[in-house]
């Protein structure tokens, strides 16, 4: 049992800690608050090469893992730069087209994604289903040689900035006539997918959305992979290092939300010449918050290390650990911050409070907490399935 990165890793680490604390926090509200993109940090970290550091070298990336990645996750989130469309194209749609697409999909878009000039975002939520693909709306049906995709999407993110959205959809087999889950690569600017701006409670530069496929049409190759049977495992290739890498990004906020607050209350004097921060009243929340958000991030460890070994089920109840204590840490992180500064916690300048809806749908999205105790409930604790 090893706790320490490789130098490799070490060297990663310091130099996108470095890179997020040259734009910090309020670059981040700036463009979050303007309606623009954080495209010069994505494209820095992207010729820099902390962007791909999960894809094969053959396609430009950097060879490594999904822990690789979610150190970029956690990095960038810990100068207070938590960038979403980490999690849906690095880990999400690099990992199933690695895996799980064909020879010339792996040459179109790794080498897009690896350098942070392609982004390809991610639909399976859906108004009535959910994320739950058994029941999913939007379905796939031949026309010739070509697919017709139909149905409604939502909560779908970085649509705007992104040139292809990897849509989970159902498909008829030929032989049973039941519908089975299909990946496909969707221009985002297809004839029939038109797309309307969701408003969110929620300061982030990256928009959500709702998606209408109408008779979108597509050629052979947009089906990821060489046959259907290719689509149920590459969806699940995508969700073990989603929920790694949110964990990653949700305990980076959680320790930049308590380096901001101990800065301030190490240093905050009101009652004499103490400071705020020697009175166990301020210190101890912040020490309870601190406990927690490194607990999580020795789950994350566990989680993307089991991944990495191809260890999937074992990664899959980690990964699902992780991303609750994370989703938890990061919440009580921020709320203890912002407690923690009284009124200056709920100022843009301090930096804590614009972080309150972000780490709120952290413990929503991708999957509730609610659902991972399900999972957990069934699967380690050997309960009969609740839903």
């Amino acid at each position: 049992m090893n706790f320490d990165l490789t130098p490799e890793q070490d060297q990663l680490r310091d130099a996108v800690r470095a890179l997020g604390r040259r734009y910090g926090h309020s670059y981040f509200v700036a463009k979050a608050k303007s309606g623009e993109h954080t495209t010069q940090l994505w494209s820095e970290a992207g010729r820099l090469g902390y962007l791909g550091v999960n894809i094969p070298t053959e396609y430009g990336g950097g060879g490594g893992g999904i822990t690789e990645l979610a150190l970029v996750c956690e990095e960038l989130a810990a100068a207070g730069c938590p960038l979403l469309l980490l999690v849906v194209s690095p880990a999400i749609a690099a990992t199933v087209i690695n895996k799980h697409g064909t020879d010339e999909q792996r040459k179109r878009h790794l080498p897009g994604l690896a350098d942070g000039t392609q982004k390809i975002v991610f639909a399976i939520t859906e108004p009535e289903a959910g994320s739950n693909f058994h029941r999913l709306g939007t379905v796939a049906r031949r026309d010739g040689d070509d697919w017709l995709l139909s149905g409604r999407k939502c909560y779908i993110s970085g649509v705007d900035e992104a040139q292809y959205v990897l849509v989970v959809a159902r498909t008829e087999d030929a032989a049973s006539g039941k519908l089975k889950p299909a990946l496909f690569i969707v221009p985002t600017d297809a004839p029939g997918l038109t797309r309307s701006k969701l408003d969110m409670e929620i300061l982030s530069p990256e928009n959500q959305f709702l998606l209408y496929l109408d008779d979108v049409r597509l050629p052979a190759d947009a089906l990821v992979g060489e046959s259907l049977d290719a689509g149920l495992p590459a969806l699940f290739a995508g969700l073990n290092p989603e929920r790694i890498t949110v964990a990653a990004m949700g305990a980076g906020t959680g320790r930049y939300a308590i380096e901001r607050a101990s800065e301030y209350t190490a240093t905050r004097k009101v009652w004499g010449g103490r400071s705020i921060g020697s009175h166990q009243g301020v210190a101890h929340p912040l020490a309870h918050a601190a406990v927690q958000v490194e607990l999580a991030r020795l789950m994350i460890h566990k989680a993307a290390t089991l991944y990495d070994a191809g260890r999937d089920l074992e990664a899959g109840i980690s990964g699902n650990m992780a991303k609750y204590a994370a989703g938890e840490a990061a919440a009580l992180a921020v709320d203890t911050a912002v407690q923690a500064l009284g009124g200056a916690g709920m100022t843009t300048e301090y930096g804590v409070a614009t972080l309150l809806g972000a780490v709120r749908a952290g413990r929503i999205a991708p999957v509730s907490r609610e659902m991972i105790l399900n999972f957990v409930a069934q699967h380690v604790l050997g309960q009969d399935k609740s839903y």
